[in-house]
């Protein structure tokens, strides 16, 4: 048997810098220097490993999603940081009102919430708890 001391995620951008502004200031998160990218630590204290990739293709899922009291604030919040959280315009696909929220809980269909892209295209979320 392997003997692992620990497991984390990580991902591609491909723009480090980008990232570690988008990361640190726009979402709040602590961000530093690791092992030739970034390590994001997440509100629970899981760290996440972002790489730098030149040929970064942007995730096809949702690569994080992020759990908020608030989701209309946060929603507000991320638009007036300039952040689109609008980004599935096809009302088959998740019925997301004019702002990107998914209202899951009022239709049955999941939970409450909302994507938006990271400044290297991948797929984030907002879930309300």
């Amino acid at each position: 048997m392997v003997d692992i001391s620990d497991a984390f995620p990580g991902f591609s951008v491909h723009d480090v810098d980008a990232a570690r502004a988008f990361y640190g200031e726009v979402l709040g998160l602590a961000v530093e220097e690791s092992m030739g990218g970034l390590r994001l630590t997440l509100p629970s204290g899981q760290g996440v490993f972002v790489y730098p990739k030149d040929d970064h293709e942007p995730a096809s899922f949702t690569i994080l999603n992020f759990e908020v009291a608030d989701l209309e604030g946060t929603v507000d919040d991320l638009n007036a940081a300039g952040v689109i959280t609008k980004i599935y315009t096809d009302p088959h696909s998740f019925g997301t009102d004019e702002r990107g929220i998914a209202w899951g809980s009022k239709t049955g269909q999941g939970p409450d919430i909302c994507w938006f892209r990271d400044p290297s295209g991948n797929v984030l979320s907002l879930i309300a708890q």
